[in-house]
């Protein structure tokens, strides 16, 4: 029996997706594949509210492309490799529902192209080193990194970092607004951290629906007009408004208003 490249798990609402290719849990277009269809599994899956993406081990999140396969391939399946990369992770960014990446090792090139197309990203104090050298093969970020970083850092920033092919700590990548929480634990505890951290999503913690809205809210409002976005806002508030979450929220909220805040 083959050995999945990417395996999953449920935990309590929350889809674990480990990337698993010793040593350095590098992504080729079989991983992608199984990625791809593991995110349309969990999209479809209402017992799944997040998902959580990390690396198998203890020193790699994922360091990216595997050369040695591009190094063999003919530029036909280097572009279209590509291309269902790209498909796959703007997949993962469209899904509406929260997706976290528990970067527990280095995240670097294709690594942190597939962190930075989650929505919150949680770090290991100490994990290893993140950043985009491609620039250092020749070739540059072309699994979204140069889009997504600079949406991220802004576009000085981001191009300062590609081009000096820079790796950073995690703490910095959490100074640079790339990493949402560094936990300082050891190692064989961050996942369990981590699982926890995305359990703060799951119901009855949170609205699960409202947090999955709220993502394609902001995602694909980024990327349209002020005028598109409200629109898309106000679709949105009005699926949450016929839905029980949003019932059974306003009704838990006018029950605990007192008289003084009420007015009365």
């Amino acid at each position: 029996m083959t050995t999945p490249l990417v395996n999953a798990t449920k935990d309590e609402g929350v889809m674990v997706l480990e990337l698993r290719n010793p040593p350095a849990n590098t992504y080729s277009y079989d991983m992608m594949r199984e990625l791809d269809a593991h995110i349309l599994d969990a999209r479809m899956d209402d017992s799944v509210h997040v998902l959580l993406l990390t690396g198998a081990g203890e020193k790699f999140f994922c360091a990216g492309a595997d050369i040695a396969m591009l190094e063999k391939a003919n530029p036909y399946f280097k572009y279209n490799f590509c291309l269902h990369a790209n498909e796959t992770l703007c997949r993962l960014e469209q899904t509406p529902k929260l997706v976290i990446a528990a970067i527990n090792g280095h995240c670097v090139g294709g690594g942190l192209e597939i962190a930075l197309a989650c929505d919150l990203r949680i770090a290991r104090a100490n994990a290893g080193k993140i950043g985009l050298p491609e620039v250092t093969l020749g070739v540059l970020p072309g699994t979204g990194g140069t889009q997504r970083l600079a949406r991220a850092v802004g576009r000085a920033k981001a191009i300062e970092l590609m081009a000096e092919a820079a790796t950073f700590p995690v703490e910095e990548a959490r100074a640079l607004g790339l990493v949402n929480t560094v936990v300082d634990v050891p190692a064989a505890e961050f996942r369990g951290r981590a699982l926890e951290y995305a359990r703060k999503f799951v119901p009855p913690a949170k609205a699960a629906r409202a947090v999955g809205f709220i993502k394609r809210a902001v995602t694909t409002g980024l990327e349209v007009g002020l005028e598109q976005g409200l629109a898309l806002e106000r679709e949105l508030q009005q699926r949450l408004f016929e839905g029980q979450d949003a019932k059974e929220g306003l009704a838990a909220y006018n029950a605990r208003r007192t008289p003084e805040f009420s007015g009365k």
